[in-house]
């Protein structure tokens, strides 16, 4: 088996409404398996023998939102080393709290059933597949957006991903692709839910990028791509070595422009671009809307690896702040 660990996480958006929605929740459901607190491994000698090629060396790194830090927040994301290597990200959407459901509760199931179903044969090492049949047996109430990529030893990584999560593949100094986020109207995403509405694996976006050794996969929730532009994102990876360094330094970045009410975020310039402004009288006195975007900041970076393992950089601290709500959900 490959080795799989689960951490959980947060966001505050709009609930799914009115769009149509061709799923079904399957019966069968996957019980969530324990949480590995093993931090750094090497794959098992028969999986050597798989392995010829790349593979990825991961650094994770998880902020939850100011106000629900005693919560862990409502982020998921999960990193395993099947094959070349799986990462992903799921984004709870808060506006379920207003109906007393926890909104972590339904990316932590999803990215559960997940990571114990990247094995399976009907899967075929394919994410959005994987997305379908997660999602088929996820029974938690709620809704997320979620990403999904998958490393082929070839070099060839496959994405899938549904809302506004998101990647960057980078090759020296230069982005060489970029995800864009999937949204009905500003700041409300596409997302996977339990409900009638909402969307399906058949909404992703899949994607295929050719990768080689050295380059850096960046990936995360929108609390990182909505507080930190690309540009920054390339000369933080660039100033930092090591993965897991580069992922604490990303999200620290995302979370002091998240609180710089005076930063022109990417997502308060998104936000001018859709007509969300500060009232007339401000802007007769020069006044514009600025500021960042407080929020749940989950970031995962992949370095491509000539390597017969996945080594996953995770700091403890970050196991630590989840286990209480890990165990809940174990019992």
């Amino acid at each position: 088996m490959a080795m799989v660990t689960v951490f959980r996480a947060s966001i505050s958006r709009c609930l799914p409404t009115s769009f149509p929605n061709l799923f079904s929740s399957s019966s069968n459901r996957n019980s969530i398996p324990k949480k590995h607190r093993l931090l750094c491994y090497a794959a098992s000698s028969q999986t050597k023998t798989i392995r010829s090629e790349v593979s990825f060396c991961v650094g994770t790194h998880l902020i939850p939102h100011p106000k629900k830090v005693e919560r862990g927040g409502e982020d998921a994301f999960f990193v395993s080393d099947y094959n070349g290597g799986v990462i992903a990200v799921a984004d709870g959407v808060s506006g379920w709290a207003e109906q007393n459901v926890d909104p972590s509760l339904f990316p932590q199931e999803l990215m559960a059933n997940a990571s114990c179903l990247v094995e399976d044969e009907e899967v075929k090492y394919d994410p959005q597949i994987l997305i379908r049949k997660a999602h088929a047996a996820t029974s938690a109430v709620g809704s997320a957006t979620v990403i999904v990529a998958m490393l082929e030893t070839n070099g060839t990584l496959k994405i899938a991903n549904v809302g506004d999560c998101g990647l960057r593949a980078i090759r020296g100094d230069r982005i060489i692709f970029s995800t864009s986020p999937q949204e009905h109207y500003f700041d409300c995403p596409y997302q996977l839910s339990s409900e009638m509405v909402g969307q399906t694996y058949l909404d992703a976006v899949v994607s295929r990028v050719e990768v080689m050794e050295g380059d850096t996969i960046v990936m995360g929730s929108d609390g990182l791509f909505d507080n930190v532009f690309d540009h920054e994102i390339v000369s933080t990876v660039a100033g930092h070595g090591d993965v897991a360094a580069a992922a604490k330094a990303l999200a620290n970045l995302a979370s002091i422009h998240s609180t710089n009410s005076e930063f022109e975020s990417p997502y308060s310039l998104e936000a001018r671009s859709k007509g969300f402004d500060v009232p007339l009288w401000k802007k007769v006195l020069g006044m514009k809307l600025t500021g960042g975007k407080l929020d749940d900041i989950t970031v995962i970076v992949g370095q491509v690896v000539r390597s017969q393992h996945i080594s996953l950089l995770a700091e403890d601290q970050t196991v630590e702040a989840h286990t209480e709500q890990e165990n809940k959900l174990e019992s």
